[in-house]
């Protein structure tokens, strides 16, 4: 039985000076079901973050149009683009005079399966009805000392090195690159891409109730005003992508 997707995308400045998250849903321009979730956290002073984190939706629509389903495999895809836009975001660097980074946070969507990548600390869920079934792990310092065992989760969330991230776009290395794929697709999957100024104010089984409550936008629309009334005036760029299945 085919699938339907509601879909958004939904954003706010936060507490900041400038919004350099960009977030983007896009289907393949020849249709087929295909459809890319993109998101990208930019980093590097004024614009410079922006323009990074544009990059990452500029190189992965245009990898898109260029996707077969048939023929290319979703992994490709997807790591290539992220390279892609690290290439030419250290690039970029030389013309602007500036240093812009970004995460990347990717999902290709596809009739009856599904793969994701994601570089940096923008994660992807995936919830089964309001079950967390898939947390990306982050590619940060705080991170890296949970999975060691020497902090816990809570204490990650307030640590004063939380920021640091190990692995970004447009850095002097290569980017960390993390693949999945599934094809086990069943209506009540729900899926969302987000930058960490959501993440840090949920637990993954609150972010799974108000997706499995809500339609897409109101959910949405719940998380945004939650977290901004949890950063109480210090509040990062928001951005997020919410895909569900029925």
């Amino acid at each position: 039985m085919a699938l339907s997707i509601d879909a958004c995308i939904a954003q706010h400045q936060g507490d900041r000076k400038e919004q350099q998250d960009r977030v983007a849903i896009l289907p393949h321009p020849q249709g087929g079901g295909v459809v890319l979730a993109v998101l990208a956290d930019g980093m590097g002073g004024h614009t410079g973050g922006t323009l990074a984190a544009q990059q990452v939706i500029h190189t992965a629509r245009n990898n898109l149009e260029h996707y077969s389903a048939r023929a290319d495999a979703a992994g490709g895809l997807l790591s290539a683009s992220i390279n892609e836009a690290h290439m030419l975001i250290k690039a970029s660097r030389f013309i602007n005079e500036k240093d812009p980074h970004s995460t990347a946070a990717m999902l290709l969507m596809q009739p009856g399966k599904v793969a994701w990548a994601h570089s940096g600390d923008s994660r992807i869920y995936r919830f089964r009805g309001d079950r967390p079934a898939f947390r990306s792990a982050d590619h940060s310092y705080v991170e890296q000392l949970r999975r060691q065992g020497k902090i816990t989760a809570e204490q990650a969330l307030v640590h004063p090195n939380r920021n640091i991230l190990l692995t970004s776009l447009g850095g002097g290395d290569a980017p960390t690159i993390a693949l999945g794929e599934d094809d086990d697709l069943q209506a009540g999957d729900s899926f969302m891409l987000c930058s960490d100024g959501l993440w840090a104010y949920f637990s993954d089984s609150e972010l799974g109730a108000v997706i499995a409550e809500h339609p897409a936008r109101v959910a949405a629309e719940t998380l945004i005003d939650r977290a901004r009334a949890r950063a109480r005036g210090e509040g990062d760029n928001i951005s997020l992508a919410i895909l569900k299945l029925s």
